[in-house]
């Protein structure tokens, strides 16, 4: 999602600032102005923040999955409770947060749970904030579940899974990227909070 959201934002004429690792500034797209510094150490990286900017926390584990219950908590929430403290001191004026939905499963109750006390950390920096919270995002190299679709509709049509499933619907790619551009150019004034039905309607 990072590369495409830059991409979008430059277009529109945003300063865009990204934090990378040490060698990896040649993976941006043009125009990017690069962060070098460690995703997990807030010092890092706090002070290229710049007052009033807004944070996009997109850090995790490439592909989740119910075996990557470590690293959910190695990389996603450490990553973003170090990004959290960082934009706290920098004075950044919303922290967006990519979570997942909150619908109780047992296949990732892991992830979700991180993705919790993500939020929970996140609520308590004081930060104005906006959580958008899909299941699965359809886009390349993501399409498989598509072949689901046909089964997640006669679950809907059933009355002891049709909220489960309606809850956990999938959500595509450029319908992220747009609800991620309208968390940024609409600033919330506490917390807001974007949940898979609101997610569709972009």
């Amino acid at each position: 999602m990072g590369s495409r959201l830059i991409r979008i934002l430059l277009s529109k004429h945003f300063l865009v600032r990204a934090l990378v690792r040490n060698g990896s500034e040649g993976k941006l797209p043009p125009g990017t102005v690069p962060v070098i510094g460690d995703a997990f150490s807030s010092s890092s990286f706090s002070k290229s923040i710049p007052h009033d900017a807004v944070f996009v926390q997109l850090l995790g584990v490439a592909h989740p999955g119910p075996k990557k219950k470590d690293l959910f908590r190695k990389i996603d929430l450490a990553s973003a409770l170090a990004s959290v403290q960082a934009a706290k001191e920098a004075g950044a004026s919303q922290f967006v947060y990519i979570s997942v939905a909150q619908t109780p499963t047992k296949i990732m109750e892991d992830y979700q749970r991180c993705r919790a006390e993500a939020e929970s950390a996140i609520r308590s920096s004081g930060l104005a904030s906006t959580f958008i919270r899909p299941w699965y995002v359809v886009g390349p190299g993501h399409y498989w579940p598509l072949f689901l679709q046909p089964i997640f509709k006669i679950l809907e049509w059933i009355p002891s899974t049709a909220e489960k499933a309606k809850a956990l619907r999938l959500v595509y790619l450029n319908q992220m990227m747009k609800v991620l551009v309208y968390a940024i150019e609409n600033p919330p004034q506490g917390i807001r909070v974007i949940e898979i039905a609101d997610i569709r309607k972009f």
